[in-house]
C-alpha cells in the first residue's frame, strides 16, 4: 500500500500531466481566433503565465525587501560572552606573539 506522501505526489503528478496538455491545446488548438478584451484566446494563453511569473518574482522580491526591512540587526560579537572570551584569548595570544616584539 502507497503512503500518504506517495499518493498526493501521485495526484499532483497526474493534475501537472492533466494542465500540461490543456495548455498545449489552449496555446496550439485548432479553434478559431476568438477574441476577449482585444486579445485572442492564444494571446490570453502567453499573457497570463507570463504575468503570473513577474508577479511570482515581484512578490518574492518585495517579501525579500520586507523581511530585511523588518529584521532588527545582529547583536554585535562583543555582546555575546562566549565570543567575547574567545576574541580576548586570541588578542592576548597576539599581543605576545613574537611578531609583535621584533617591532618594539
Amino acid at each position: 500500500m502507497a503512503s500518504k506522501d506517495q499518493a498526493m505526489g501521485a495526484g499532483i503528478l497526474a493534475v501537472a500531466l492533466v494542465l500540461i496538455v490543456a495548455y498545449i491545446y489552449w496555446l496550439f488548438g485548432p479553434y478559431p481566433d476568438w477574441y476577449f478584451l482585444g486579445y485572442t484566446i492564444k494571446t490570453w494563453a502567453l499573457i497570463i503565465p507570463i504575468l503570473i511569473m513577474v508577479l511570482a518574482v515581484l512578490l518574492i522580491a518585495a517579501w525579500i525587501g520586507y523581511t530585511m526591512a523588518t529584521t532588527p540587526p545582529p547583536k554585535p560579537l562583543e555582546e555575546i560572552p562566549e565570543l567575547s572570551e574567545t576574541s580576548e584569548k586570541k588578542e592576548d595570544a597576539a599581543a605576545g606573539s613574537p611578531a609583535d616584539t621584533n617591532k618594539k
